[in-house]
This record gives C-alpha cells, sequence and structure tokens, in this order.
C-alpha cells in the first residue's frame, strides 16, 4: 500500500492509502483535511498543497486557472486534482479550520452501492435541483448522505459524534436520564438537531452546496434514539413489555428543525419507524440495503454496535432479536479504546518474531484501538499465551502494556471483560434465533456483518473468539455502514420503501432475555472460543 507523507502546521505524517480518490478525499478522512469550498470539482482553487516528492501527475486545466506559472514550479497543486497512485509527500498549504466532521471511513462503499441512477420517488416542486438528506442517528455516532434527488447522485457525506454521549454510553443510561429529567430529555433532542445543523453547515462550506436545495429528510435510527431524538414515549423504552411491542417514537413537528438546519422551508422530513422497543429502523433500513432476503438462506445478518441487532432469515421466516453489546463495539467504555477513525488501531498482526504489529487508520499516530482493533488484540494475546479463553492475563498480570504509533496504550482486564460480555450477548442471539428457526449454525449461507465495527473487522480473528459463527470466510459480508446505505435507499427509491414495509410485516421479535436457557448460554458464550456450531 502507497503512503502519502503530509507535513501540516509544523509537523509531518506518514498515512497509508488505497489508491482511486483525489488527495483532497483521502485526507478528508483524516485530522488534516485541506480547505476547500467547491465539492473538489477544482473551482475554489483553496485546496493547496505543495508536492515536495513523488509523482503527482500533470496540472490540470483548473490547476492553470488558478495558479500562476511560478507556483506550480515551486510544486504548489491543487488536491482535488490530484489523484495518486504511488508515494507522495506533500505540505499542506491551507489547512481547514478544526471540525467535529469528517468523510466517514467508508464513504466509498456508500457511494460504490448509490451509483443507480436517478430515484423513482416524488420530487417536490419550486426547488431548482432539489437534494435529500439521509440519517443514520447510532447511540455513538451520526452519519449523513446527501444526494441529488432528481438525478439520484451521490453529493457528500460527514460523520460525527453523536453529543448525547455526555449522558451516557449506552442507550439504558440516556433514556433514564430523560425519563427522569424533562431538562435532559430536552437537551437530548436538541443536541442532536444542532448536531446535524452542524453537518450541514460543514457540508455547505466545503461543497460549494446551497442548503435551500434540501427539500427532504430521510432519518433512521434505533428506538431509543428515535425516542430522545422526537422527546417522545424514552419512559415506555424501560419496560420490559414494551420490548417487543410497536412504541410511537416519531415526532408531531418537525418545523423547527428545519427552521434550524436553513434547508427548503417546505422540507419534509421522514423519520422511519422502529420496528419495536428494542429494533429500531436501523436494522430494517440494513436489511433493505443488503437485500437480505433476497439472498442465499439460511442468512444471518448482524448489526454491531451499543445495541446490537440481529436478524436471521431462514428462507421462510425472518427472526429479529437486540443483543445488550454494550460501549464495547464501539470502544466506548474501553480504558485504551476509541471509535474507528483517524488514529485508531484497527487491525493487530502477528509476526514472525512473536511480537505484534499495530495498523492504524489514517494516520501514524495512535489515540487508541477502536472495536476491530480490540477483538485482533484479545486473539493475538491468545494465540501466544498471554491470555486464556476465560479471558485472564497470565502470570497474575492485570493487564497488556503496549506501545504504537507514539503512544502508551495499556488492554486491561476490564477491557477484556466488556468485550466477553459484548460478544456473550451476539452469541446468544445467534443461537436463540437459529433455535427458533431450526436451523443450525453450521447450516447458514451468508453472514451479513454491518457497522462501522463490521467495517474493519478480521474474520478470522472474530470467529476464534466465538464472535461470528465458524462459515468458511466467502459466506461472510463485511458491509459497512448498512443503515444509512438502506436509509439513502429508501429515500431515493419507493421500491425500497416498499420492501422495508414488506420486512417490517414478517419480522417476527423474540426478546432473549425471556427465552429459557438464556442464563447459561450467556455463560457458556463468555468464553473466548469458537462459537458452537449445533
Amino acid at each position: 500500500m502507497p503512503v502519502l507523507v503530509v507535513r501540516v502546521n509544523g509537523a509531518t505524517h506518514s498515512i497509508p492509502y488505497e489508491p482511486g480518490p483525489s488527495l483532497r478525499d483521502i485526507l478528508d478522512v483524516t485530522e488534516y483535511r485541506v480547505r476547500s469550498a467547491c465539492h473538489g470539482i477544482g473551482a475554489c482553487g483553496l485546496c493547496r498543497v505543495c508536492v515536495i516528492a513523488g509523482e503527482a501527475g500533470e496540472a490540470t486545466q483548473n490547476e492553470r486557472l488558478h495558479l500562476l506559472p511560478a507556483l506550480l514550479s515551486q510544486g504548489v497543486r491543487l488536491a482535488c486534482q490530484i489523484r495518486p497512485k504511488q508515494d507522495l509527500h506533500v505540505e499542506i498549504l491551507n489547512p481547514a479550520p478544526p471540525s467535529n466532521w469528517k468523510s466517514p471511513p467508508d464513504a466509498t462503499l456508500l457511494q460504490g452501492a448509490h451509483k443507480r441512477g436517478a430515484g423513482d420517488r416524488w420530487l417536490p416542486s419550486g426547488v431548482r435541483h432539489p437534494g435529500g438528506l439521509a440519517v443514520d442517528l447510532g447511540t455513538t455516532n451520526l452519519c449523513l448522505s446527501l444526494f441529488d434527488l432528481a438525478r439520484g447522485k451521490w453529493l457528500a457525506d460527514r460523520w460525527g459524534r453523536n453529543p448525547q454521549h455526555r449522558y451516557g454510553a449506552d442507550v439504558v443510561t440516556r433514556l433514564a436520564a430523560a425519563s427522569g429529567s424533562p431538562d435532559a430529555a430536552q437537551e437530548m433532542s436538541r443536541l442532536v438537531i444542532a448536531a446535524i445543523g452542524e453537518a450541514l453547515l460543514d457540508i455547505a462550506t466545503r461543497e460549494g452546496f446551497d442548503l435551500r436545495r434540501v427539500a427532504c429528510v430521510t432519518l433512521v435510527g434505533n428506538s431509543a434514539m428515535l425516542a430522545l431524538l422526537s422527546g417522545r414515549n424514552a419512559e415506555l423504552l424501560l419496560r420490559p413489555e414494551n420490548w417487543t411491542r410497536p412504541v410511537d417514537c416519531l415526532p408531531r413537528d418537525t418545523s423547527g428543525w428545519v427552521a434550524e438546519w436553513g434547508i427548503d422551508s417546505a422540507a419534509e422530513v421522514d423519520v422511519l419507524a422502529p420496528l419495536a422497543g428494542f429494533v429500531g429502523s436501523d436494522l430494517l433500513a440494513g436489511l433493505v440495503a443488503t437485500r437480505f432476503i433476497e439472498g442465499a438462506s439460511p442468512a444471518l445478518f448482524i448489526d454491531f454496535g451499543t445495541n446490537s441487532e440481529i436478524a436471521l432469515w431462514s428462507g421462510k421466516e425472518l427472526w429479529v432479536t437486540a443483543a445488550a453489546g454494550g460501549p464495547a463495539f464501539e470502544s466506548s467504555g474501553i480504558g485504551c479504546g476509541m471509535p474507528a477513525e483517524a488514529g485508531a488501531v484497527f487491525r493487530v498482526e502477528a509476526q514472525a518474531d512473536g511480537g505484534l504489529n499495530y495498523l492504524i487508520i489514517g494516520d501514524d499516530r495512535a489515540r487508541g484501538v477502536c472495536g476491530s482493533g480490540l477483538v485482533d488484540l484479545i486473539a493475538r494475546l491468545i494465540e501466544v499465551g498471554r491470555l486464556t479463553p476465560v479471558g485472564r492475563f497470565v502470570n497474575g498480570a492485570t493487564g497488556f502494556a503496549f506501545s504504537t504509533g507514539g503512544t502508551d496504550l495499556t488492554l486491561s482486564k476490564n477491557d477484556v471483560d466488556l468485550m466477553q460480555r459484548a460478544k456473550a450477548a451476539i452469541g446468544v442471539g445467534i443461537r436463540v434465533l437459529c433455535s427458533r428457526a431450526g436451523v443450525s449454525v453450521k447450516e447458514l449461507r451468508r453472514v451479513c456483518v454491518a457497522g462501522a465495527f463490521g467495517r474493519y473487522l478480521d474474520i478470522a480473528s472474530a470467529q476464534s473468539i466465538g464472535l461470528l459463527p465458524m462459515v468458511p470466510p466467502e459466506k461472510v459480508e463485511l458491509a459497512g455502514n448498512t443503515a444509512l446505505a438502506g436509509c439513502c435507499d429508501v429515500m431515493l427509491s419507493s421500491l425500497a420503501a416498499g420492501r422495508l414495509d414488506h420486512l417490517r410485516s414478517i419480522a417476527r421479535l423474540l426478546n432473549l432475555a425471556q427465552q429459557p436457557g438464556f442464563e447459561e448460554l450467556f455463560m457458556e458464550n463468555l468464553y473466548l472460543q469458537p462459537l458452537r456450531e449445533d
């Protein structure tokens, strides 16, 4: 993989990258964004860099319009006009100001999924070149995609933290806070609405997009996040009798949201209703995006997250449940953890000398370990005998200290415990759904892994600790953010919206905690070993 060396603000960083995108787009997923205001078409001339070493290709016509011959001779170029293929060393001459929003790491997956041309949804009148915004409201992250509705063309993506995290890392803590305090409930709703507005402003500024063109917003999320956004019925989600029942989490009036976001005053906001108290519209959107019930069966779908949702398609029946994985998959609550973003250790590889090699997302500086890196690290420590299958460090050690990317990190016993509990909940969900559908784990012909956690997951590592079933690797699909991809589908296509309605009508819900033998299954799946196949 070629390496991009970036000098910015007096510091130098080395970033491995996949050839294909422009230099601007490569930098957009890192902490080193370059200033821009034209969607990367070379019209604004702001994204200036200086090529210090390496091949950047010939200057384009747009570059010659913005840059004097003297600057071009000095190596000054526009980042949006360079598509590097080999090692490249550049200095950012015009860095972008700090922002909470950036392009998501799996943006290329979303762009590739939406190159089918114009959608077939009704287009609003009175808006020239109307745009549509799809939003995935997750417990940890907010993800957005902007499209040209008439052409079905992708325009921009943004990703950022859900600001509600200050009220708790998990859904139950936030729901309890909202139920106990009207002020907290109102503030959590306000925070998300404001965050969506900030993301839109970032898009408008960097992509040169007029927000008044946004004529519709489609939003998916888990049930708790939708209830907290709308400010309705959060307390009902804390009652077990509502976990398998539909709960009204839809807002009564969104005109205030529209005004705050600065979009078309007549824009429609469509919040897709959750399936039940613990299964949201994000799962339904994911099943739409992966064409889940249209492929090989039996099939398993897992959307890893704080509230992990699982579906099993037997070929005749669709069984659905949710597992309280907690924040471990998104590395919240993990001492050395961080989200799957620039600076996160996402892969840990064994070396011939017995050491470990750590790979970092979009940077040479490590700031922590994301969920997939945590799975890898645990699997490697078991392989070398530093950690036992019951989750204990050998020789009385209380953790594993390591250094990478200029940072000292430690995996603690508590970190391992959190991952064990999270993966045990997933294991119970898989076993129970398979049992109800009359399918053995080894009979699965398709396994779809969704979520930011799944984007970077090493299949072999996940299988070795019992996080994924032991099926041939070619049957496992790392599908990325399927909730956002499915939300885009529904926004653009009435056929996709129809598929979502059909999935809603046939889904059969299970509450894991009410299943016989739940506690025994949970204890069995705490072990860091392959999942049983019966």
